[in-house]
C-alpha cells in the first residue's frame, strides 16, 4: 500500500513538472558531434540537504526522462526507452549530467529538477533549463576535376566536404588569374545531402570555367564558410574552410616566324643538307679507295712465310746431300780394293 501510494505521489510530480516546464530560464550548451555533453543543474545546495532526501531528474522538451536520481539512488523505471541505452553519467559533486557519444538527434531542451521529499511532500528547490545545440565540422573541401573533357579551353570543377552539421552558410570558388594578380568570387548553388542515419551533410558545388586564352595561368579554390550560429566553446570551428588549389597551368605560346626567319631558315637547312650529302659522298669513296690500296702487312706476312719455306728446302737439300755423302764414305770402307786383293792371294 506504502508502495502504491509512494508511485502515485511521484505521478502527480511528474504532472507538476510539466505543467512548470519552461519557466525557468534557459542556458544554451553546445557540444560536439560524438562527443559529451554538459547538462547542468547548477544547484548549489546552501542547506547541505543529503542526497538521499532528494529527487533529481532530467527530461527532455518531449517530456521523456534520461535520468532520475531518487533519493540517492539511481532508478530506471521512469526512463524513456530511448535513454536507456545510451551512455550517462552524473556528478553529485557538480549535479551535471555527462550524455557522451552525442547525436544530432539529442539537439533538445532539457530541463533538471531538483526536489526535497520532506514528510511525504515533495518541494520543488531549484530548476535549470538547457538548450542543447549539436555541431560538426566539415572535412576540407576538396577540388575534383572531369577528368573526362580533353579540351583544354575550359575545365569543370567539383568541390564537395563532408561530415558536418549544421548546412554551411555558403560555398563559393576564388580563381585567382596570375597575369594581372585579379581574384573572381564564383558562387554556386550548393547541393546539400543528408545521411539517414547519423544526420550529417554533405555538400557541393560546381564550376564550369572556361579559359579566355590557353596561355593564362589560374589558381582555383573552394571556400565554405559554416553557419552563423557558431559555437563558441575551443575546438569548433569559428572560420572558413579553403581547399587546396587547383592550379592551371598556361600553355607556353608557339613563336611565329616571320618571312625573312622562314627563308634564313630554309637556306640554313638546304646548306646544311649539301653539307652532309657531300660528306657522305666523301666517305663512300674513301673506302672504295681503301679497298683497292693493297694491303703492305699481308704482302710482309707472304714473303717471310716464302722465305721460310725457302730456307726450309734448302736446310732440308743440305742434309740430304750430307747423310748421301755420309753413305757414300761408309760403302766405300766395306768394299776392298782390287789392290788388296791381289796383295791377299799371295
Amino acid at each position: 500500500m506504502d508502495l502504491q501510494h509512494t508511485m502515485g505521489q511521484r505521478s502527480i510530480l511528474f504532472v507538476m513538472i510539466s505543467l512548470l516546464y519552461g519557466a525557468a530560464a534557459t542556458s544554451k550548451i553546445q557540444a560536439h558531434f560524438n562527443e559529451t555533453a554538459i547538462l547542468p543543474c547548477q544547484f548549489t545546495n546552501p542547506q547541505n540537504i543529503s542526497p538521499s532526501e532528494l529527487v533529481i531528474f532530467l527530461q527532455d522538451q518531449e517530456k521523456s526522462v534520461l535520468y532520475e536520481l531518487y533519493l540517492g539512488k539511481r532508478i530506471f523505471k521512469n526512463v524513456a526507452s530511448k535513454y536507456k541505452d545510451r551512455h550517462l553519467s552524473f556528478d553529485k559533486e557538480s549535479w551535471t549530467l555527462y550524455l557522451h557519444d552525442v547525436e544530432i538527434k539529442d539537439q533538445a531542451t532539457y530541463q533538471c529538477f531538483v526536489y526535497h521529499k520532506s514528510s511525504n511532500r515533495h518541494i520543488l528547490i531549484n530548476q535549470m533549463s538547457s538548450e542543447l545545440s549539436v555541431f560538426a565540422n566539415f572535412s576540407q573541401p576538396e577540388i575534383i576535376p572531369d577528368s573526362n573533357s580533353s579540351d583544354t579551353s575550359y575545365v569543370n570543377l567539383t568541390c564537395s566536404s563532408t561530415q558536418g552539421y549544421p548546412p554551411p552558410k555558403e560555398m563559393y570558388f576564388l580563381v585567382k588569374n596570375s597575369t594581372d594578380n585579379s581574384t573572381s568570387k564564383y558562387s554556386a548553388t550548393m547541393h546539400p545531402f543528408q545521411d539517414n542515419v547519423t544526420e550529417l551533410y554533405r555538400v557541393s558545388i560546381s564550376l564550369y570555367y572556361t579559359r579566355p586564352d590557353n596561355t593564362m595561368s589560374a589558381s582555383i579554390l573552394c571556400v565554405l564558410c559554416p553557419t552563423d550560429a557558431l559555437p563558441v566553446q575551443p575546438g569548433l570551428q569559428k572560420t572558413c574552410l579553403h581547399s587546396k588549389p587547383y592550379l592551371i597551368v598556361s600553355k607556353k605560346k608557339e613563336p611565329r616566324l616571320s618571312q625573312n626567319d622562314y627563308i634564313i631558315w630554309v637556306a640554313t637547312a638546304a646548306v646544311l643538307l649539301l653539307l652532309i650529302v657531300g660528306l657522305v659522298g666523301f666517305l663512300i669513296q674513301w673506302k672504295k679507295k681503301k679497298k683497292k690500296k693493297p694491303d703492305h702487312s699481308q704482302t710482309i706476312k707472304m714473303e717471310k712465310k716464302e722465305n721460310a719455306k725457302f730456307k726450309q728446302r734448302e736446310e732440308d737439300h743440305t742434309m740430304k746431300k750430307s747423310d748421301e755423302e755420309t753413305q757414300s764414305d761408309v760403302n766405300s770402307l766395306k768394299t776392298p780394293s782390287s789392290e788388296d786383293k791381289s796383295v791377299t792371294h799371295f
